[in-house]
């Protein structure tokens, strides 16, 4: 089987917020769809090794910012290559905050949505957050980035790298090993051992 055949399905990419108490985090995200029209419903899949995990599970709310094609890699790298759980990830950051008290990235994003929590499904090592859309705002009109344009126009290259090991085609980590363990999970961007390849 070729799982790269999954990296063909058309996903975009999406700061995901939450709030609890006064800490507010995010991460990046790539599964954020609507799924019902009237009322109106969205669901996010979100790893539960995520700090903002545990904050949406506990507050029920979240909001979505919208990314377009010209954010930058910088973001990426604040919001998803570190964790919220030693870091305080809107430090020298631009947000504004909607109506339920949380942020979004206003200078990055086309859109933001905000949404309540009505159900979550246990999918292992990701729960799937069932939400009621509360608020929405278009910001711009620049195009949505997709998780292929980011891979392709603003994902820097791997370095070339000396030695056997096994590279991340996410995130370009490398684990230096000459066998990877079948349940290993990247711990940048944290997919699972499908996801990584060979290199000598």
């Amino acid at each position: 089987m070729n799982n790269s055949a999954l990296f063909k399905i058309g996903y975009g990419l999406y700061v995901l917020s939450s709030r609890e108490g006064d800490r507010d985090n995010a991460c990046i995200v790539n599964t954020v769809a609507q799924v019902t029209a009237a009322p109106c419903r969205i669901t996010v899949a979100v790893n539960k090794q995520n700090f903002t995990h545990d904050m949406i599970m506990r507050s029920r709310l979240f909001n979505a910012s919208v990314l377009t094609e010209e954010t930058p890699f910088d973001i990426f790298r604040q919001y998803g290559y570190q964790s919220g759980k030693d870091t305080d990830k809107f430090q020298g950051q631009k947000f504004a905050r909607s109506e339920n008290g949380l942020i979004y990235l206003p200078d990055v994003s086309n859109a933001w949505i905000s949404g309540k929590v009505s159900d979550v499904i246990d999918l292992g090592t990701h729960s799937l957050f069932l939400a009621d859309l509360t608020d929405a705002e278009v910001l711009s009109e620049v195009p949505s980035v997709t998780y292929d344009y980011y891979q392709k126009k603003i994902k820097p290259a791997p370095p070339a790298q000396k030695g056997k090991g096994w590279r991340c085609r996410i995130c370009g980590y490398v684990y230096e090993g000459e066998v990877l363990p079948p349940d290993y999970v990247c711990p940048i961007c944290k997919h699972g051992a499908a996801d990584f390849e060979r290199i000598d």
